[in-house]
């Protein structure tokens, strides 16, 4: 008898080879789909995609560079498989809208691919239509012709619903679409991924969760001290009890950086990067031996000129070097560049200058010397770039290509480059674990440091990727290894119902309607979770509650009546303790101080008089109640807390409804009544008005504070409600333009202060007042001024001028469609004379 042969471990096994049979067979969309891709799936996109065919909406949390977009790429081959069927793909920015776009419509053609956002309508009616999440929002709430045949939406980094300032809208869009339509939402590892599924399980019906932790290239991590690139972990991995990893820290790296007498249980994360006692932070800031002037270190810390040959020599280039300021990143070219160093070859460089050449044709030559362009363009052809927000929008554009297209070596950017921009290198370099947030050096956290590591390896380049950690005094490695293991990046909702939004929604589903839709918000499924557990607490303390009344009983009498008396005793001899400590000029009248001695005196004698008092068991008794006090006290805190949060979103949005019902936006509804309401004419023109300041927009409009305002002027306003300074306190009102502005301006500012009134005494959050700081530089670039001057007037680096130039053309673009008249034919004047020059060729932001 012969044994058949045992299949090799690269064979599938019978088993297997039936589940991918019968996978074949239940889902054939997607077997086509595979047969067109140069790769396999792995396991995470096989389970979203199966998913999506079955009719179900998929949540996808994997991290950065896994490959979440193949899952969305197969929607759109769903719907063009289809002989109507629509995509929208959504992103949280214009720029990630416009990499989409060029991506989607390379792949499927011009024809199927339309873009619509703030600054760009083309071809909206297109199958697969890429824009900004706010621009569905607008669509849903105006019914838009354009939601006909919606199958499904993409919402690409789903997890900026978690965003302070445009988080809400995300929200908005997942509960209005219909419920037809399939969702594809993609987000970042997030570590109540399931919590999320489940409210969207909740809200649109059949969901499935897929979940993968796994990097597609793995993570290797590094410290460097002084001139060592060492492990940040040993070789060997350890495993814990508990099943969780326990990798080692490198022991020569504790060694090495003095850290060997530290105990481990002396970590604290909130310490990283901060100096340790005695020590001055600045204390070792000198300049390194050997290198150019300018190009500082701390210590003996490398330069960074230094860095980058290590890792060149290492052939761990390309690099991204995260540096947490702007000024540090354009230092850090400038530094660099001076140290000699080429990382690109004679045809590289050629291509380069080919490509930046062509892109910035229609940019004249007197901006491009006012906006540093030579020394851009030496450093891009040495293969080094900076990266940030204040960057011209174009600029970042190509700094983008030339990285994707390996032409550029090391960039050196902030945070905001971790965040949706696809720019995988195959290391990263971490100068500092701390960062300014606006009021202070705070370290970054367990979420930021994935997010900025996850672009850390390249799929199908790399075999690894690469962290790297430049160490500095005071940083303990088993710091950098706690805040390296941990991967806790929860999801926060920041929904509240706006002006905007309750006019919207009153007018098309009235207000007990719209409380019940609000209801269903991802914040206020969060708060009814947290009020299960506060329950469960209340209900525990409660038994508690009960075993302490009852260790108290005293067969005299009535003890918590007693201890309420000895209570009540105890707080007026301590008021009389502090009244007679009290120092010269502070003391009470003698009727007060007369009236507390009457009670205390008439306490006392109840007190001896109460049955208890006599118990020879009175001081247990009275340990029991003063425990049985405390966790009441507690628990009446916890009652309060459950309150406060449930139905905590309608309550706000009763509060904002109050608002509009006295400023006449809303009132009661004689058709529909029962306390219903419905939308007045003013309340029409603020459903079109969207923003931070939509209330203070539409009653500036309702009361002509605008109307004698130029177009010019008007665009100085507009900026003036849209700008907001980087630092508090900057509010740069020394050069406001002359005539009609400051009348306006004067007046806008009167109605802000009446309606922050009005939401104070309806205990709604308090707002911020305009801030006029680039109204002059604004109104002279709409009055056609040179970019020289404009820039040096607005004291903005050219991105952040650009970036707020669009947000008031798109505050403009609102007035010129709600405005009646001269004034909205003045809107579209000054929109007319923004747009142009670094503006107008700047098409993302």
């Amino acid at each position: 008898m012969t044994t058949a042969p045992e299949p090799s471990a690269s064979e599938p096994s019978p088993a297997e080879r039936f589940a991918a049979a019968r996978a074949r067979t239940g889902t054939p969309r997607l077997q086509t789909f595979r047969e067109h891709l140069a790769f396999d799936l792995d396991p995470f996109q096989m389970e979203a995609c199966q998913s999506l065919e079955a009719g179900r909406s998929v949540l996808v949390a994997a991290p950065t560079g896994a490959g979440k977009t193949i899952v969305a790429e197969f929607a759109v081959h769903l719907a063009l498989a289809q002989p109507r069927a629509k995509v929208f793909y959504t992103t949280p920015m214009k720029a990630l809208s416009n990499q989409k776009f060029a991506e989607l419509t390379a792949e499927h053609g011009s024809s199927n691919v339309g873009l619509l956002t703030g600054d760009s309508n083309i071809n909206s009616s297109a199958r697969v239509v890429v824009m900004t999440t706010e621009v569905l929002r607008n669509m849903l709430y105006a019914d838009s012709p354009l939601l006909r045949d919606l199958a499904f939406v993409v919402m690409d980094e789903v997890h900026y619903l978690a965003d302070r300032f445009r988080g809400a809208v995300w929200e908005e869009v997942i509960i209005h679409l219909p419920q037809h339509v399939r969702m594809v939402s993609l987000s970042a590892t997030v570590s109540n991924a399931e919590e999320f599924g489940d409210w969207l399980q909740a809200v649109r019906g059949d969901t499935d969760v897929v979940v993968s932790e796994e990097r597609p290239v793995p993570l290797e991590q590094h410290v460097l001290v002084r001139q060592k690139l060492l492990d940040l972990f040993e070789t060997s991995t350890l495993v814990r009890g508990d099943g969780t990893d326990g990798t080692r820290v490198n022991p020569e790296l504790t060694r090495l950086t003095g850290a060997s007498d530290r105990a481990a249980n002396n970590y604290r994360h909130p310490n990283i990067g901060r100096p340790r006692k005695g020590q001055k932070r600045d204390a070792d800031r000198t300049v390194s031996r050997g290198a150019p002037s300018g190009d500082r270190m701390f210590g003996d810390r490398m330069s960074r000129a230094d860095i980058v040959r290590l890792l060149r020599s290492r052939n761990l280039l390309p690099a991204i070097f995260f540096v947490f300021s702007r000024v540090g990143c354009d230092a850090a070219v400038e530094q660099v560049a001076r140290s000699d160093i080429r990382l690109t070859e004679a045809w590289e460089r050629d291509e380069i200058r080919s490509i930046v050449e062509e892109r910035c044709r229609p940019i004249p030559d007197s901006d491009l010397a006012v906006l540093g362009y030579w020394g851009w363009l030496d450093g891009l052809e040495r293969g080094l770039a900076a990266h940030h927000a204040g960057m011209l929008p174009i600029f970042k554009e190509i700094v983008e290509e030339l990285f994707q297209r390996k032409l550029v070596k090391a960039v050196f950017a902030t945070e905001t480059l971790a965040l949706g921009v696809n720019m995988p290198a195959r290391t990263v370099v971490i100068e500092k674990l701390e960062k300014f947030n606006g009021e202070a050096r705070v370290p970054i956290t367990p979420g930021e440091y994935t997010q900025l590591t996850g672009r850390a390896g390249r799929r199908g380049i790399d075999v690894e990727g690469h962290a790297v950690i430049q160490w500095s005094g005071g940083v303990d490695p088993r710091a950098v290894a706690s805040l390296a293991s941990r991967r806790s990046y929860p999801l926060h909702s920041s929904f509240r119902p706006t002006y905007n939004m309750a006019v919207n929604l009153i007018q098309q589903f009235g207000r007990t309607r719209t409380r019940e839709i609000l209801e269903q918000s991802f914040a206020q499924f969060q708060a009814d979770r947290a009020v299960v557990d506060l329950a469960r607490r209340v209900r525990k303390q409660e038994e508690s509650l009960g075993g302490y009344e009852e260790a108290m009983t005293c067969h005299l009498g009535d003890f918590r009546e007693y201890s309420t008396l000895r209570r009540e005793l105890s707080d007026l001899e301590r008021k009389n303790a502090r009244a007679e400590g009290r120092g010269p000029g502070e003391h009470e009248s003698r009727g007060e101080r007369e009236k507390r001695q009457r009670q205390i005196s008439d306490l006392r004698k109840r007190m001896k008089q109460h049955p208890c008092h006599a118990c020879a068991e009175r001081e247990a008794h009275a340990r029991w109640a003063e425990r049985w006090w405390r966790l009441k006290r507690e628990t009446d805190q916890l009652r309060a807390q459950i309150s406060g949060r449930t139905g905590a979103v309608a309550q706000v949005f009763d509060r904002v409804t109050d608002v509009l019902a006295e400023l006449g936006y809303v009132t009661a509804s004689a058709e529909r009544g029962d306390g219903e309401l419905e939308v007045t004419g003013p309340g029409r023109v603020l459903m079109r008005i969207y923003g931070e300041r939509d209330l203070l927009v539409s009653e500036c409009l309702r009361r002509g504070v605008w109307d004698d305002l130029d177009a010019p002027g008007l665009a100085a306003l507009a900026s003036s409600l849209v700008y907001e300074p980087r630092r508090e306190g900057e509010t740069g009102e020394r050069n406001l333009p002359r005539g009609a502005f400051r009348a306006a301006l004067e007046a806008t500012e009167g109605v802000w202060e009446e309606l922050q009134a009005l939401e104070i005494s309806h205990r709604l959050p308090e707002g911020t007042a305009p801030s006029p700081g680039i109204a002059l530089a604004t109104q002279k670039w709409a009055q056609g001024a040179s970019l020289d001057v404009v820039l040096r007037d607005a004291e903005l680096a050219a991105g952040d001028f650009v970036r707020w130039m669009k947000q008031a053309v798109d505050l403009l673009d609102q007035l010129s469609i709600v405005a009646d008249g001269p004034l909205g034919r003045r809107a579209r004047t000054a929109i007319d004379g923004i747009r142009r020059g670094i503006v107008a060729y700047s098409g993302v932001s």
